[in-house]
């Protein structure tokens, strides 16, 4: 099935990113149209091939000339998609720069992927069990809403039998003040005024129950879905903030809040028929039930309060835009957003409901005996919830707060104690409802947040807010964890790390690299990790964290696709190489280098024996300039005035220009410039002597922890630099439109070191 049919399957929310990815940048209705045409070109070779760029660009308007052709033979131009109008857009905006179409392509091509792989993600973690659960409490609601319509049917039927009644009576009173002779009659119409007494009596006592019972089952489903669905979504929620496959989808509870909420609207308003009836059409014979409607009413305006009241919910915690993939971590002067949903989308709500945030609402006296400091946000900031969204729920969307510190006296001694990135902070967001003579204040928080002042403090909290959200749920909001840290088992943290992986580059870690990382990190007997011990005394987390960064930046389709070992020790690699042919070589990550580097260790027999050797790693500047498929793919080795590659197969058996091929971008061998022949050619080359004996390699360094005293103001100052770049050109900044960025020039790496002897 072609890329873009598969997009057309998600659901409405996935099909808004999609939609997103193209906003401002390329019609979607090109997309669409030329799917399959799009699909079949190889657009990652194109955007680095102008003369490719030039061919299929004038092959693309080509392709819209003969279905512009096929549009007027069929006497479809007006029914049929305008390609004429594709075709003058194409020439307008690419003509001159092909090479920026197919970059775009390209780009947007790659991001449908990580949708539709995310989508696959989380279906093979989808658990049948809660599929099943969700399908009964949606039978429940659904007969739930039968049961209205019933009752509403006995209230018309009870309705009629009253007015029958009553027009019987009062035109009986009527024919005996005319003709006297018809008192004689008299008995015989009671006794049939009785009968009809009687029938309301039971129609009365028939609408009683469904009343009953529509409430009972309305009180069960209400406590399933405030009791037991929302915790479990908040908690699905959490676990997906950093980082774990799980669906965070709202439409089920929506659809389950606002059918509930309008079937007991519904049963109020029938309450109030059935009450109005009652006293208008009262008699010293007839079935009183004023008691019981009282008694009822009262239950389900408790029930509309209890489930109106938990009807508010965030559904996208606080993130800043430039650092999407760290939800929870906020920067002092940096813009971030939240969107919040009202679950009960009845029409009424629209616009009825307006919402505020407010900064450490109700704690501030807990954040001042801690030591915190103390924020707010630079304006008062509310928003009118609207249903005038992609998926027609009554959203509030705030995508552009901004924070700033507050003067507070604050205990040295406690500040002291705990560091910045361990205070934790919450937002809460605030919403008054009166509708149907209620008004209820109802609010909702936002999980725990952390503030920093500095982007070097970002691998640090999103440590800290790791920790809180693999030991705590949104209940129980402890604020004050890192005053006493309990410690996590290893199971708890190693899911948790393993998902850092794979929402950075689409591959978890398994069994083999978790287990070199507990030996990192676990040295408990009861495989315990403490706080101290992940954050701050060998920094683990910085070491692991710098490779996340590294992945995300350089790396991420090797590691998907299982390219890269990574976590693998010095002993266990030559374990593994040992017993391969020569040139069978494997990429781990340095273990040394705590901002994230890669390397390759090859095996090689030499005097019969047999050697194993690594490259020095390469950092992520080095990867800026030459990519690491690129790099091995042009690996020199100079040995007794010869030059050869000795790499030759990927671990176990794969041949490297199979793995590597489609990725490389540098050819390994110089090529003929027909337009520059008067220049000497050239190309980047990464070379490494081959030293006699290959020396052992060093002993690698234990990490070390920064130094908090490090001047970071050069640092900020850039972030600031960058932020404010970053709203210049965002698609909701209404002052620049984004440009294409043009692929940064290919600048030969310094000479690495020579190669390091495993043995």
């Amino acid at each position: 099935m072609a890329q873009w049919q598969e997009l057309l399957r998600l659901d409405s929310a996935l099909q808004s990113r999609v939609s997103h990815i193209y906003e401002r940048l390329f019609p979607r209705e090109i997309r669409h149209c030329l799917c399959d045409w799009i699909e079949r070109q190889d657009w990652d070779l194109t955007a680095v091939d102008e003369n490719r760029a030039h061919t299929c660009f004038h092959a693309l308007l080509e392709y819209l000339e003969e279905q512009w052709n096929r549009s007027v033979q069929d006497n479809n131009i007006l029914q049929g998609p305008d390609f004429q109008g594709m075709k003058v857009y194409l020439i307008e905006h690419f003509q001159d720069e092909p090479v920026k179409l197919a970059i775009l392509l390209s780009e947007c091509l790659k991001e449908e992927k990580k949708i539709l792989a995310s989508v696959t993600v989380k279906q093979s973690f989808s658990n049948p069990g809660i599929q099943q659960k969700w399908r009964e409490l949606d039978n429940r609601v659904t007969e739930l809403k039968w049961q209205l319509l019933e009752l509403k049917k006995e209230m018309k039927t009870l309705e009629g039998l009253n007015e029958k009644l009553d027009c019987i009576q009062m035109t009986w009173q009527s024919m005996v003040e005319k003709n006297v002779e018809l008192t004689s009659s008299k008995c015989v119409v009671e006794e049939e005024c009785v009968k009809r007494e009687f029938i309301i009596t039971e129609t009365k006592q028939t609408v009683l129950q469904l009343l009953v019972n529509i409430s009972n089952k309305a009180a069960q489903i209400i406590a399933t879905l405030t009791d037991v669905e929302l915790p479990e979504w908040k908690r699905r929620q959490q676990l997906a903030c950093i980082g774990s496959p799980t669906d965070t989808c709202l439409e089920h509870l929506q659809k389950w809040f606002t059918t509930v909420a309008e079937v007991l609207y519904g049963v109020h308003e029938q309450l109030q028929k059935m009450q109005d009836q009652n006293n208008k059409y009262s008699t010293a014979n007839a079935f009183s039930l004023t008691a019981s409607i009282d008694e009822i009413e009262r239950f389900v305006l408790s029930l509309i309060t209890k489930l109106l009241t938990n009807a508010l919910v965030l559904e996208e915690q606080p993130v800043m835009q430039n650092l999407p993939h760290r939800p929870l971590i906020l920067k002092t002067g940096v813009r971030f957003k939240v969107t919040v949903r009202f679950l009960v989308n009845l029409p009424d709500f629209k616009c009825l409901l307006k919402v505020k945030p407010v900064f450490d609402k109700d704690i501030e006296e807990t954040i001042v005996a801690n030591g915190f400091r103390l924020f707010e946000f630079t304006r008062e900031y509310s928003k009118v919830f609207d249903e005038d969204t992609p998926g027609g729920g009554l959203i509030a969307e705030f995508g552009h707060m901004l924070l700033k510190d507050r003067k507070a006296k604050v205990s040295l001694e406690v500040r002291r104690y705990l560091g910045v990135t361990e205070e934790l902070h919450v937002i809460r967001f605030v919403t008054v409802l009166q509708y149907a003579g209620q008004t209820l204040n109802i609010e909702a928080s936002s999980l725990p947040v952390v503030v920093v002042s500095s982007t070097n403090q970002v691998s640090s909290a999103w440590a800290s807010i790791m920790w809180w959200n693999v030991f705590s749920t949104s209940e129980s909001m402890n604020l004050s964890l890192f005053s006493d840290p309990p410690p996590l088992t290893w199971q708890q943290l190693s899911e948790a790390l393993s998902w850092q992986f794979l929402s950075i580059g689409q591959r978890a870690l398994d069994e083999d690299q978790l287990s070199m990382l507990r030996d990192k990190l676990v040295d408990d007997p009861n495989g315990l990790v403490y706080w101290r011990k992940f954050s701050k005394d060998v920094t683990a987390w910085i070491w692991i964290d710098g490779i996340l960064d590294l992945i995300r930046k350089h790396l991420v389709d090797l590691w998907r696709d299982g390219y890269i070992m990574g976590f693998v020790s010095r002993q266990r690699t030559k374990l593994l190489l040992q017993s391969k042919p020569i040139g069978t070589f494997l990429i781990r990550f340095s273990e040394s280098n705590k901002d994230g580097a890669v390397t390759f260790s090859w095996v090689n027999h030499s005097n019969r024996e047999i050697h194993v050797h690594a490259v020095e790693p390469y950092t992520k500047k080095e990867l800026l300039a030459l990519s690491l498929p690129d790099a091995i793919n042009s690996y020199t080795l100079t040995a007794q005035g010869k030059n050869s590659n000795p790499l030759q197969y990927l671990y176990p058996d794969i041949p490297k220009d199979t793995a590597f091929g489609r990725y490389y971008k540098v050819s390994a061998s110089p090529e003929t410039n027909t337009k520059t022949s008067e220049y000497v050619k050239r190309m980047i080359a990464v070379i490494s002597v081959n030293p006699t004996p290959p020396p052992s390699p060093p002993i690698e360094s234990p990490l070390m922890d920064e130094d908090p005293s490090m001047d970071t103001s050069e640092t900020d100052w850039c972030q600031i630099m960058e932020d404010l770049f970053e709203f210049l050109v965002s698609p909701e900044s209404d002052i620049m439109q984004p440009s294409y960025q043009e692929t940064p020039p290919l600048h030969p790496p310094s000479p690495l070191a020579n190669y390091t002897d495993l043995v």
